[in-house]
């Protein structure tokens, strides 16, 4: 068991750093963003303090807001992935700043669709891991609770918020964010069947953990 705890915090881990990889692809690439880091480039350029930093304070706002909606405990839990994430995109960023500096428009949409498959994969490998839920997930959960609608209806009235406010805040909003509304989810999609397929057997010790398929039930 201990060592199977290793190997999904290992996984989870590993994902948030393929995630922020992509998350600060897209951020370079200047072809736009999803609204949710649109707005957190936007905050840092206009406010102040580092993106990695506003991940962190959004996420804090977020975790409140979902515990007065809910009434109930904040979900503190949450705070340590908008952390790793925060530190995550902060490091990238700054070991890409003068890698990645693209001015062609067309260098920009290679840059930028890079950015969003490796978002999709590291997305799939962290919610594979089921460990520490995203704040903006589970807003998106509660909206639709209280709603009485879909996940579709709850997403898109949480993108449509952040794109409000990224707009505010001078956000890089551009093509690239309609596409990652458009493609996000279908790209994460595509991977998910292929990182459980090879999780299952890395998180299992080669899929032989009896109480693994119960965990797994309740997974994103």
């Amino acid at each position: 068991m201990k060592k199977q705890a290793k190997a999904k915090y290992a996984v989870y881990v590993v994902g948030i750093l393929i995630l922020t990889l992509g998350i600060s692809f897209s951020i370079q690439s200047d072809f736009g963003t999803s609204p949710f880091d649109a707005l957190l480039v936007g905050l840092s350029i206009n406010v102040g303090l580092t993106v990695g930093s506003w991940e962190i304070i959004i996420a804090l706002i977020l975790i409140c807001c979902n515990s007065f909606l809910k009434r109930q405990e904040p979900e503190f839990l949450g705070l340590l992935t908008a952390f790793l994430t925060g530190i995550g995109i902060d490091t990238w960023l700054f070991l890409l700043h003068n890698l990645i500096t693209p001015q062609l428009w067309f260098v920009k949409l290679v840059c930028f669709s890079f950015g969003l498959i490796v978002i999709g994969l590291g997305t799939a490998i962290y919610l594979h891991a089921n460990f520490a839920p995203i704040p903006i997930d589970r807003l998106t959960i509660i909206i639709k609770e209280l709603t009485r609608t879909n996940i579709l209806f709850s997403r898109t009235f949480i993108y449509l918020l952040f794109l409000i406010m990224a707009i505010i805040f001078h956000g890089p909003i551009g093509i690239g964010t309609l596409l990652t509304v458009c493609l996000g989810g279908l790209i994460l999609n595509y991977f998910m069947p292929f990182t459980e397929k090879v999780l299952d057997c890395i998180l299992t010790n080669s899929c032989t953990s009896p109480n693994y398929d119960t965990d797994k039930n309740h997974s994103i």
